[in-house]
């Protein structure tokens, strides 16, 4: 409202009414304000520029309480930051911020052998040594929107497979992106979805595109340094009511194909190493029946895979499996009526398991030589959700904890027992 009491108020625009019919079902229903969908249509644009000018007029004596808040707001954020480096392989990965720029700049740096935990700056500006991967501000150029999709390096760390949208729609342009050299390849893939793979070898890329209701659908593999159009199509997922995802197991041996829908779920995998085979069923489709899987191999080359399922176990459980025969489950950590599994993360020499209890979210930690334990917190309510822990080989695990008054921080937990 204007802060001028009694003053004169603008009018309101009023859209006009142009009876459009809809029929349905044998239902039909008439909607004046159809035409508004068209949002390239003169007329559409035209209004919602009156709409916002309608706002503007009506809050104008409302501008330097705005600047105020807002500059309130900003003193208190630090603008210069970077994100707590997450190890994979030999390489520690960031993302950070920087004073006047809208986007996040990704970075890298190698692990020296004096790093006993992840380096930092006392500032938030950039680690000695950093190698930029990608900033995003220069990506965005003049554009007014940019959002990444994929930010996914290959196994060996050598390329950056990455994808934006600069438009809003969620429809990505894939490209790959040498990191010894910085040259950006020509093979640029058009019209992409989230969920991406990369081969062991790095020599194949496995992607996601979407239907015309924006659900994704089909799996296309990718053979890198060809153009798009030779792309090869791996899976169509042909139920409407199922959506399909694309990933790596954390031990990078098995490529991942998950059909789900709300209730129901169905996986494939492939081995990493043999990109071109075909995927093989896990169990087939059930309504009703969600599971995930995970594969671990052991440092005594013990190779399995692990099932969290919800067959006649509502609250879930996990389950083995032979890796050559999938669909045989033995139960690992059985059922329980008080305690929700929600997820596993499989390590070389432990398991780490996500849950809820009591309304509380834990984490359960599995060692090779059988012992476990819950992390405790030290506060009555809070919240811990697992990290980033790319590092299969890994002695700590990165989580995030909150409560009521503790504000999201980020912790390592050591792995191995207390003594």
């Amino acid at each position: 409202m204007s802060d001028q009491p009694g003053s004169q108020q603008p009018a309101s625009p009023a859209a006009s009414r142009v009876p459009s019919e809809r029929t349905h079902h044998g239902d039909t229903f008439v909607d004046e304000y159809a035409w508004l969908a068209a949002k390239d249509d003169p007329e559409t644009i035209a209004f919602l520029a009156a709409e916002n000018s309608y706002t503007e007029a009506l809050t104008s004596g409302q501008e330097g309480l705005r600047e105020t808040i807002f500059g309130e707001i900003k003193a208190r954020t630090k603008e210069t930051d970077l994100s707590v480096p997450v190890r994979d392989g030999a390489w520690w990965y960031y993302a950070r911020s920087v004073e006047g720029k809208q986007y996040l700049v990704h970075c890298r740096r190698s692990v020296r052998p004096d790093d006993t935990g992840p380096p930092m700056t006392a500032d938030g500006g950039p680690l000695a040594g950093e190698v930029v991967l990608l900033d995003v501000n220069e990506l965005a150029g003049d554009s007014p929107f940019i959002r990444l999709g994929a930010v996914d390096v290959s196994p060996d760390g050598r390329l950056l497979a990455y994808s934006t949208d600069l438009s809003g729609n969620e429809r990505y342009t894939l490209r790959f992106k040498d990191l010894q050299t910085g040259a950006v390849a020509p093979d640029e893939i058009p019209d992409t979805y989230y969920g991406t793979a990369w081969s062991a070898d790095a020599a194949a890329f496995f992607y996601i595109t979407v239907d015309d209701a924006w659900r994704p659908y089909r799996v296309w593999r990718h053979a890198i340094g060809t153009p798009a159009s030779d792309d090869v199509l791996v899976f169509e997922e042909p139920d409407a009511k199922f959506n399909v995802g694309v990933g790596l197991t954390r031990s990078k041996r098995y490529l991942v194909i998950a059909s789900a829908s709300s209730l129901t779920s169905e996986i494939r995998l492939l081995d990493a190493a043999n990109p071109t085979g075909e995927f093989t069923l896990v169990a087939p489709r059930r309504p009703g029946v969600d599971y995930q899987v995970e594969h671990q191999v052991t440092a005594d080359g013990t190779d399995r895979l692990l099932i969290l399922h919800n067959d006649g176990a509502v609250n879930f459980e996990l389950a083995a499996a032979p890796v050559d025969n999938p669909a045989q489950w033995t139960p690992l950590i059985p059922h329980r009526d008080d305690t929700r599994l929600v997820a596993v993360d499989a390590f070389a020499d432990h398991l780490v398991v996500y849950l809820r209890r009591d309304g509380l979210t834990g984490l359960r930690v599995l060692r090779g030589d059988g012992s476990a334990d819950e992390i405790d917190f030290p506060e009555p309510i809070y919240s811990v959700v697992p990290g980033a822990n790319p590092e299969y080989a890994a002695a700590t695990y990165r989580l995030h904890y909150t409560s009521l008054v503790t504000p999201d921080s980020v912790y390592d937990y050591d792995i191995a027992p207390a003594s």
